[in-house]
């Protein structure tokens, strides 16, 4: 597994106690509530899902799986590109069984900036044992925020201070 220990990442800065993204809100309290970490060229995240979010027996749900890769590609961009984004596609490679309960590590890399409209991004799933379970590549629509807010995608305060903070 390519993850360095979390000492050596900064925290990126956390988006507040009212946000509810499924996968990096505090306030959802069915969300994955995922925190994300960056040394300025990969984004990571720790996670360990909980039974209420299983497949088939003890396996972590496809579609949890994929928003866990999602979310680290979406963070990656945003936050090594200072963009706000939109998911324009993402592909999955499941690899191995992902259980519950199980410590797992997500490591977002930025593979292409097309232009200044258009990333894409590349998220990877390790298991406990540093075995890679999941892989993923995104196509990220790219915005600045005078265009995300003239569009209407970032549309109050609190969330153009905090993107403008990054």
């Amino acid at each position: 597994m390519p993850l360095k220990l979390p000492s050596e990442y900064k925290t990126l800065p956390d988006r507040g106690n009212d946000h509810k993204c499924f996968g990096c809100g505090e306030s959802n309290p069915c969300g994955l509530h995922m925190k994300f970490y960056s040394d300025d060229i990969t984004v990571v995240s720790w996670l360990n899902v909980p039974e209420n979010l299983c497949g088939w027996d003890k396996l972590v749900h496809g579609g949890i799986i994929s928003t866990i890769l999602d979310e680290i590609m979406s963070w990656t961009t945003i936050y090594l590109l200072k963009k706000v984004i939109l998911t324009k596609s993402i592909t999955v490679d499941f690899l191995k069984p992902v259980y519950i309960n199980d410590n797992l590590a997500i490591e977002g890399k930025i593979l292409e900036i097309k232009n200044d409209k258009e990333a894409i991004a590349e998220g990877n799933l390790y298991n406990q044992k540093g075995v890679l379970c999941a892989k993923s590549k995104g196509t990220f629509a790219t915005f600045s925020i005078d265009v995300a807010k003239r569009l209407g995608i970032l549309n109050n305060d609190e969330n153009i201070k905090y993107f403008s903070e990054l």
